[in-house]
């Protein structure tokens, strides 16, 4: 059986590629899955796809007309599935639940320091030959408050490196983590944690109770001096509201590598071609924002966790057992 795999990256092939062989076939494609491309997979009983893939009901339809009865996600997020439809289609869906917490925990603090210490502005310069310090002071995180919203497993692993800078924690989330309280945070309503934190970093899953979780009213509730980070969903934020705040000249920094309207701009080369995205335009052009390309998790132990997940979920679809990784289940 040839399993078709949308949206790989070069980095990732041969990841996919190894972690398949002695299983099944695999033909791996640089393309994202969307309604143009999803005829692509006419043939194929199983597809996977990326985080960024449209697995709406169109395009589901699309799949299981051509004959896909499973989609194995390479990732934890499955806000881009409707699974209502997936499950009325007769499709198994399958997912990742866990990878390496900390390849997204570290890639939030490695946004936190850059827009803190401005080392984008400093490379920037130093290339030039301008050695010049004027506009590159930072401040000591020891000492500050980080607020984490979302203490899951990342957002533990977030706050166990803030514990290490010496930082007081405060945190929120529907459940406290009996862990993080070990390391000192203290779980306040969320205006509170946005009104007291130096540091406010996002480690929460994208759904209805969650988005634009930070809107205007919690900008506003923010320290003016505050760092902003969200390496989870861009859909936490309200990105319009935020690009006001910052024309107002708040926040130190804001680090970001998700945004909401990320689906058909991330993972491309949109660098000859105008972008159309009017709010992502602005946002990029404030000096104290850095934006990367959803890449919190792109670390090789990450990536070789998902990888394997992936197979062992095509191996359990094949053979009929069932696990935590299945969002709708084998009909």
């Amino acid at each position: 059986m040839e399993i078709l795999a949308f949206g790989v990256q070069a980095d990732e092939r041969p990841l996919i590629e190894r972690a398949f062989h002695g299983h099944d076939e695999i033909r791996c494609l640089d393309v994202f899955l969307n309604e143009d491309t999803a005829p692509i997979a006419v043939g194929h009983e199983i597809v996977s796809t990326s985080v960024n893939a449209d697995l709406g009901a169109a395009v589901l339809e699309i799949l299981a007309a051509g004959g896909t009865r499973m989609v194995a996600q390479r990732s934890t997020g499955f806000n881009n599935i409707d699974l209502d439809t997936a499950e009325r289609l007769g499709m198994t869906v399958a997912r990742v639940s866990y990878y390496s917490p900390y390849s997204v925990a570290e890639f939030a603090w490695t946004l936190a320091m850059a827009v803190n210490r401005r080392i984008v502005r400093a490379s920037t310069r130093t290339r030039d030959f301008d050695f010049r310090l004027h506009g590159l002071m930072g401040r000591d995180m020891h000492g500050r408050t980080a607020g984490v919203l979302g203490t899951g497993k990342i957002g533990e692993a977030f706050a166990r490196i803030a514990h290490g800078f010496g930082m007081r924690l405060l945190g929120w989330d529907v459940a406290e983590n009996p862990a993080c309280m070990e390391l000192g945070m203290r779980y306040v309503p969320k205006d509170e944690l946005l009104a007291r934190s130096d540091l406010v970093s996002l480690h929460l899953p994208l759904m209805p109770a969650t988005q634009h979780l930070i809107d205007a009213p919690a900008l506003k509730a923010m320290r003016d001096d505050a760092i902003l980070v969200n390496s989870s969903r861009g859909g936490l934020i309200d990105t319009a509201a935020l690009v006001t705040e910052l024309r107002a000249g708040r926040f130190t920094g804001v680090g970001l590598d998700v945004y909401e309207a990320e689906a058909g701009l991330f993972f491309l080369d949109k660098s000859l071609e105008a972008i159309a995205d009017d709010t992502l335009a602005r946002l990029v052009t404030f000096p104290n924002v850095l934006v990367t390309s959803h890449q919190a998790y792109y670390t090789e132990d990450a990536v070789g966790q998902i990888v394997d997940a992936t197979v062992k979920n095509v191996l359990d679809y094949l053979e009929g057992r069932r696990s935590e990784n299945v969002l709708v289940p084998r009909s």
